[in-house]
């Protein structure tokens, strides 16, 4: 392909992804230094907006919940993702019957798959959850008001939504690990968990090692599903940080603009920051296979 009609065709992909994603960040970056409401220019001041988030005791109550949630969702999703994978990487025939079955609760919208899994939790709408809870003598549990039994809400609905992606990522891994090495790992006496540990995984460590990626990337920008999962948020201190810049930015007509981009700055730092050691791996490992 000649340099000519390269840039004919990637011309109009750059001239969106221009206006879609780097516009909007330049915008966000002045804007955290003015403070800025709706319709009106902005005023520069500096590093102020930046300073008044991270002395906010709800931005950092926000930021632990959040960098909590996604810690424990992205371990229960590489563990239970890997075990789901490898049985179904087993199947044959009812495959596809399988994994159509499985992908339902990743299709579904978020906040749709959200409100119907909170009526499982929810007296309201029947509650079964709490009922079997009764049937074996526990105790009522308020999954809506305190905070950590909200917490595991939460963290169960993001590992039930983002499951079957995992799942289907790391099933393709697998399906490329080399029969060979398998074969070779059992004359060598190793039973299947040490096959699994020290062949299989170290085989697909790029694969998991995107997985980690998206599911950081996906879960610290939570926040339509705490609309039915968590209702009480802000008083529980079960805020997540886009849920607090939505009530910065937009809800209740505080229209803080300048706070609500400092804090999505500082948000993009804090991903960053969770993604180097995963992305650092990815790039050598690509430079190891060449």
């Amino acid at each position: 392909m000649k340099a000519r009609e390269f840039w004919i065709l990637f011309f109009p992909s750059l001239l969106v992804m221009g206006a879609l994603l780097v516009l909007p960040l330049v915008r966000t970056v002045q804007w955290s230094l003015e403070q800025v409401r709706y319709g009106t220019p902005g005023t520069f001041v500096g590093l102020d907006n930046f300073a008044a988030a991270l002395t906010d005791v709800r931005f950092g109550k926000a930021v632990l919940f959040t960098v909590a949630v996604t810690v424990v969702t992205t371990v229960i999703l590489l563990v239970f993702g890997y075990i789901v994978a490898t049985g179904i990487n087993r199947i044959t025939t009812s495959r596809p019957l399988v994994l159509g079955i499985m992908l339902v609760s990743y299709v579904l919208p978020n906040l749709v798959g959200a409100v119907a899994y909170s009526w499982l939790f929810d007296d309201n709408f029947g509650g079964v959850v709490n009922r079997l809870i009764g049937f074996f003598g526990g105790t009522q549990v308020l999954w809506f008001t305190d905070q950590v039994p909200n917490a595991i809400l939460v963290t169960a609905n993001t590992v039930w939504h983002m499951l079957p992606f995992a799942m289907l990522i790391i099933l393709a891994g697998l399906q490329g690990v080399p029969q060979e090495l398998k074969e070779a790992a059992r004359i060598d006496g190793a039973n299947a968990l040490q096959t699994h540990l020290h062949v299989i995984i170290p085989t697909i460590r790029g694969v998991l090692g995107f997985v980690t990626l998206i599911t950081i990337m996906d879960v610290l920008r939570m926040f339509d599903n705490l609309i039915p999962l968590s209702p009480q948020a802000q008083a529980i201190g079960n805020e997540s940080i886009m849920m607090y810049v939505y009530s910065v930015a937009f809800a209740d007509g505080a229209q803080q603009l300048g706070l609500g981009s400092a804090i999505n700055v500082l948000t993009i730092i804090l991903i960053l920051i969770m993604l180097i050691p995963f992305i650092r791996g990815i790039f050598k490992e690509a430079k190891a296979e060449r």
